[in-house]
């Protein structure tokens, strides 16, 4: 897999480059997987003392931990503390949502603590409702949220129109703890300090076969033999076969997103003025933020079909125009996509396939926050504490029936989306 042509890896520093694994290594912890998640848990579990090795199949923050909007959000996108707890039962659901809850929290602080130059500003992330209903819901949640001890907002429609800039939107909620950053800076600040913790990060490094052991699992590439007490494999939605049933366990959504060249000041007064990011309540959600350059960013889903790489940034940046009324096409500069990994119940989920092997799967659009608090929680499996104990749930390995079907259902089922977010928004809402 090559670099790809995102914004963030244009513009985040120069990025180290770390040798390929070679030779024999035992390690206290293994990490397979170089995004938010695999280097959160690194630096957690060397921070906690243990050796710990993290192999990248090819250069930090090359998937998705690369090719997000950059968004900071701490929540989950369709399910609330109410309907967590109704899930999982009151003790297990009150971890959960106290571990999405602080998850902003956990980000910001580990930005300050080592210091990482990532353009993060936290500034709040807002939801604008498209719909009564999505209205009423966005009381809902502030009423949640707020009982969490969160600092969220209930927004009437003349302050969603103040703080965005864009007209249309009947109220909606913002969640001050949220903000924006460089997601690509992040990871690479990250991965320096799993290092300075003590932690050894390998690139190029891609994990071809996994064996359990007497004292723990053999795991190989095509240069070395690591030797593990644990395995914590964290390839999320861009797991291959490496642990049998878990790329089939999981919906992978693909998702555009696109980046105008800088825009005049002008323009970056009347939107966002306070810099936050916005992602919409509707079902294909329209989401925009600036970056430190004002550049405008948003992203989208797209319909199948063939072309697609071509077609959809085309029909985002015209969709991108008419919502926040800019008078004409602001010229692009980036446009890419990746892969997110969506669960049915919209909820994160560990898999434990074997004692001593464990893989984090599925943010659902919540990457940034969640996979960073999902790091976490994997150190503290790799230093004692059982699965069942953590905050995230954890169950053995459950492929979805019909999967080589079923995986494109979000994208097939887009267009009826489209439809119904058009009827249920007001006439003055750019659609």
């Amino acid at each position: 897999m090559q670099e790809p042509a995102t914004l963030w890896h244009a513009t985040a520093a120069f990025a180290t480059l770390r040798p390929q694994v070679k030779g024999e290594i035992t390690a206290d912890l293994l990490v397979i997987g170089g995004g938010f998640a695999g280097l959160s848990t690194a630096l957690h579990a060397a921070e906690a003392g243990l050796k710990v090795v993290l192999l990248e199949a090819n250069q930090i923050a090359s998937g998705a931990t690369g090719r997000n909007a950059g968004f900071v959000v701490p929540n989950f996108a369709k399910v609330d503390p109410d309907g967590i707890r109704a899930t999982l039962g009151e003790a297990n659901g009150n971890q959960l949502v106290q571990m999405a809850a602080t998850s902003a929290d956990l980000v910001f602080d580990l930005i300050s603590r080592h210091a990482i130059a990532c353009d993060a500003h936290r500034s709040g992330w807002i939801q604008p409702a498209h719909s009564e209903t999505a209205l009423n819901r966005a009381k809902d949640r502030v009423r949640q949220w707020s009982a969490e001890g969160r600092p969220v907002e209930f927004l009437t429609a003349a302050a969603v129109q103040t703080l965005t800039g864009a007209q249309g939107w009947l109220g909606g909620w913002i969640d001050h703890s949220g903000g924006v950053l460089n997601p690509v800076a992040y990871a690479r600040g990250l991965a320096s300090a799993a290092e300075k913790a003590g932690a050894h990060l390998h690139e190029n490094s891609r994990v071809t076969a996994l064996t359990a052991t007497p004292n723990g699992w053999q795991a190989r590439t095509e240069t070395a033999t690591i030797q593990a007490h644990k395995v914590v494999n964290v390839t999320n939605a861009y797991a291959d076969t490496l642990i049998p049933g878990l790329a089939h366990s999981f919906f992978p959504l693909k998702v555009f997103q696109i980046a105008t060249e800088p825009l005049p000041q002008s323009v970056r007064q009347r939107l966002l003025p306070g810099g936050q990011c916005v992602s919409d309540s509707r079902r294909n959600l329209f989401t925009f933020r600036f970056d430190a350059a004002n550049r405008l960013i948003t992203g989208g889903m797209h319909i199948l079909g063939l072309g697609a790489d071509a077609r959809v940034p085309k029909a985002i940046h015209r969709r991108m125009a008419q919502m926040l009324d800019l008078p004409e096409l602001p010229p692009l500069q980036y446009a890419w996509s990746g892969i997110a990994a969506v669960m049915r119940n919209f909820l994160p989920r560990l898999i434990t396939p074997a004692p001593g092997l464990i893989a984090g799967i599925a943010c659902n659009g919540r990457g940034i926050a969640m996979t960073t608090a999902m790091g976490r929680e994997l150190a503290l499996w790799a230093t004692g504490t059982p699965a069942e104990s953590l905050a995230i749930p954890a169950t053995a390995p459950a492929p979805i029936p019909l999967h080589a079907l079923m995986r494109h259902a979000p994208n097939a089922l887009l267009p009826i989306s489209q439809w119904r977010d058009r009827i249920e928004s007001p006439a003055g809402l750019g659609r």
